[in-house]
């Protein structure tokens, strides 16, 4: 598979044939190779070469998957970049990875110091770049970021062959061809977007439509009117899907299956929602570290609610204690991956890079066990991460911002249960000896450094936030004082 070359491959076998679609704009292979290559030409304009790194922060748009393919035709990488996030968190995100371009929607409120700044309604008036550059194998592709123990995003480095691999594993996964046809709902900012719903259906010869922000009241419109086959959402959409009023009956028969992930569904969910729809919902389980999925349930298989599925063709799964050699069969411990798809490493962090990838297993530092039929099942989830509504929110992070109010003395964030978005986070603090501060200035700090998504929906100040034996905070105490139920360790 060449990802640069793909847009010419396209056109060449089906110049007329649909590509890629989003609210305004209706893609053949011809027009999406002519928008590849403008787009090319317009970052080669702005200086941009192989080697070098291309952000993008926009919307779904189809504009995203050209910029995309575009960074790729010149042998560039790509960084997506969350259009939600602070202006610091942006200027962060570009400075670590050194974006030689960033592509907007609209002039950014960041200051970009090296970096041009190109509007997408831009792209197309650029040269066109005929030619794709010869991209070897481990090419840097994608700098996902994600967040860490550190509190600071880091830049998960996949190269050519992480993707390649990745997207024939969901590509036999799913039995995708070119009859298929994807209905993008998720962001495009996160891994899964790009990988399972984006590049391999279009690898497959298929096409893709990419929705804008999702909406209950025009979901099942989108899909009869794209005649989607697949899509990918979180347990959030998948609840608020089940729960329409009865009188909405959407045609759902062209659609083969949807694909959840980024949370667990209780298996409630699942029987209700394919019992209400007749469309099977396969689980995964995958990491940005990981290309985009390391299990899956069988889609033409038997399937086990409650679980995460099997190891894809290609990868190991090794469940180990806390010095990474196997436990007994049945026994919970750290999920291990091992395969083609697994990143290089963490971009300018070698030390967490060898933490992570150690004799070429990579630490998920989540919690499970792999039952008798060798599906995975989550025990528990890797430090104290918080998915709200299928997004990632880092403690660590929010906690970070805090700390640079001179008069906190203590923070600690933990997940607060939530009936649509699964959890929220919410913020603990105690106050340095003899200092004044109120919630609101609190509020109004992390709202100038942290993405709407990552605020703190509750804040409290305590005396003195309570420790485990060990001097830790003792978070799961204060998860139970959310819940009225607490007794200190």
């Amino acid at each position: 598979m060449n990802l640069a070359t793909l847009p010419d491959q396209r056109a060449k076998h089906d110049p007329q044939g649909p590509s890629v679609a989003d609210d305004n704009t209706n893609l053949t292979n011809a027009e999406f190779l002519d928008a590849v290559s403008h787009a090319a030409g317009a970052l080669q304009a702005c200086g941009v070469s192989a080697g070098d790194v291309v952000a993008i922060m926009l919307p779904n748009t189809t504009s995203f998957v050209v910029s995309l393919f575009a960074a790729w035709r010149l042998g560039a990488a790509a960084t997506p970049i969350n259009p939600g996030l602070a202006p610091t968190e942006v200027a962060y995100q570009a400075s670590d990875a050194a974006a030689k371009a960033v592509i907007v929607e609209a002039p950014l409120a960041a200051e970009l110091p090296g970096t041009s700044v190109l509007l997408a309604s831009e792209l197309a008036s650029g040269p066109s770049h005929e030619d794709s550059a010869e991209v070897p194998d481990d090419a840097l592709a994608l700098l996902i970021y994600t967040s860490g123990t550190t509190g600071r995003p880091k830049g998960v480095m996949l190269d050519h062959a992480n993707l390649n691999a990745m997207c024939a594993m969901v590509i036999d996964a799913f039995s995708l061809t070119k009859a298929d046809h994807s209905l993008l709902i998720l962001p495009l900012f996160h891994v899964n977007g790009i990988v399972a719903g984006t590049v391999s259906p279009l690898l497959a010869g298929g096409c893709i439509t990419v929705a804008g922000r999702f909406s209950p009241k025009s979901f099942w419109n989108r899909v009869e009117q794209s005649g989607a086959t697949y899509f990918s959402a979180v347990p959030t959409i998948y609840n608020i899907l089940a729960d329409l009023p009865a009188e909405i009956a959407p045609d759902t028969s062209s659609v083969r299956f949807a694909v959840c992930g980024a949370a667990p569904a209780s298996v409630e969910l699942l029987e209700k929602f394919e019992s209400r729809y007749g469309i099977p919902i396969i689980e995964g389980y995958g990491l940005s570290e990981g290309s985009c999925a390391s299990t899956l349930n069988p889609l033409n298989g038997p399937r086990k609610a409650g679980t995460v599925g099997l190891p894809l063709p290609g990868q190991m799964i090794r469940i180990a204690d806390a010095n990474g050699d196997p436990v007994a069969d049945g026994e919970a411990g750290e999920v291990l991956i091992q395969g083609p798809n697994v990143m290089r490493g963490y971009l300018n962090r070698p030390e967490e890079t060898a933490n992570t990838l150690v004799d070429g297993w990579l630490h998920t530092g989540d919690i499970g066990r792999l039952d008798a039929d060798g599906f995975l099942v989550l025990v528990d989830r890797a430090k104290d991460m918080i998915i709200r509504g299928g997004e990632n929110i880092y403690p660590k992070e929010i906690e970070a911002v805090v700390y640079q109010l001179p008069e906190i003395g203590e923070a600690a964030v933990v997940g607060k249960a939530h009936p649509v978005y699964g959890e929220e986070p919410v913020l603990f603090v105690s106050l340095n000896s003899g200092a004044a501060l109120v919630i609101d200035q609190i509020r109004a700090h992390l709202t100038q450094s942290l993405a709407k998504y990552k605020l703190p929906v509750e804040i409290t100040i305590l005396d003195e936030l309570p420790k485990n034996p060990v001097g830790k905070f003792d978070k799961p105490w204060l998860r139970k004082k959310l819940t009225g139920d607490s007794q200190p360790a």
